[in-house]
């Protein structure tokens, strides 16, 4: 049996389509669908079932996908064992909520392509937990825990929020100086239906009534607070891509939260892949204290000067 041909066949089972795994593999969807039929007729068995949502495993597929992985594993290894000792190559794809993807892992995932120049990084960046039973990711990041699932989970480390506003914005406001001055400006925040993570619902800390201006994204809702559309509850670590912005009430509404490192059960086997969680934990943990010890300093700055 072709290695190949199990390659293709675990993208169809992790992607439940063609099209899908062909653009993980690099192939057109047809290509696809001949190696799957290549390796169907190879095997005498019937392993997907096309239905309307895409291509389902038939109790076959299910009983090939164990040794499957298992020959990925062991071709992941061999590939470790040819390697320069201490380089780190293929591809890492780390799937992360856009706060981290945008702010954090840019930064992250540079230092990691100059210590390891084989190293291929894939930041995917969407406002939504991973599924790593389907390889959508090497590893994700979260800010909470799964309860359920095979996975090995670390906390990589806490990071604080704080409401922001754009200067402009409370240059043409009445001024905040305790929580309940808040009441009458325009909240900016999380669309409250497409809260994914209760995590998120950082509004409900403050004491606001509600958004008037929301997104599923940490990203757009930082770009209206930068074009002065009201205040909002960033991350201290995205602050210094921001500027203009600063913090509101930062002695008064302070809010902690975590990340947390997730990773398939069967990758404690991998020693590269066990290599690059212990890199991208101790770079995330590195880069959130590094911007928010930024962010004090230059507030620090701020006060003396504004004091004399």
């Amino acid at each position: 049996m072709d290695w190949d041909d199990l390659r293709v066949f675990l993208a169809v089972a992790r992607t439940e389509s063609l099209s899908r795994a062909g653009a993980r593999l690099g192939m057109n969807a047809s290509t696809v669908g001949r190696r799957i039929a290549r390796l169907e007729g190879g095997l005498g068995r019937v392993l997907f079932a096309k239905t309307p949502q895409g291509y389902a495993l038939t109790p076959e597929g299910q009983r090939l996908v164990p040794p499957a992985e298992a020959a990925e594993r062991a071709a992941q290894e061999a590939g470790e064992a040819l390697a320069q000792p201490g380089a780190l190559t293929g591809q890492l794809r780390i799937g992360a909520p856009d706060g981290c993807a945008n702010y954090l892992l840019p930064q992250v995932a540079a230092g990691l392509c100059r210590d390891h120049p084989g190293l291929e990084v894939q930041i995917v960046a969407l406002p939504r937990v991973f599924n790593l039973t389907r390889r959508e990711a090497d590893m994700a990041i979260a800010v909470s825990p799964p309860q359920t699932g095979r996975a090995v989970v670390q906390k990589i480390t806490d990071y604080r929020l704080h409401l922001a506003a754009h200067r402009d914005y409370l240059a043409r406001h009445p001024p905040i100086a305790r929580r309940a001055d808040l009441r009458g400006h325009r909240m900016i925040g999380y669309i409250a239906d497409m809260i994914f993570d209760r995590e998120l619902d950082y509004l409900a800390e403050t004491g606001a009534e509600g958004a008037a201006l929301t997104s599923n994204s940490v990203s757009v809702q930082m770009q209206a607070i930068r074009a002065g559309g009201g205040i909002g509850i960033v991350h201290d670590f995205a602050i210094r891509f921001a500027p203009g912005v600063r913090r509101v009430l930062a002695g008064e509404v302070s809010l902690s939260r975590a990340f947390w490192l997730i990773r398939h059960a069967d990758d404690k086997r991998s020693g590269r892949l066990t290599r690059l969680t212990e890199e991208v934990t101790t770079a995330v943990r590195r880069e959130v204290a590094r911007l928010e010890g930024e962010v004090a300093r230059s507030e620090g700055v701020e006060g003396r000067a504004q004091g004399t």
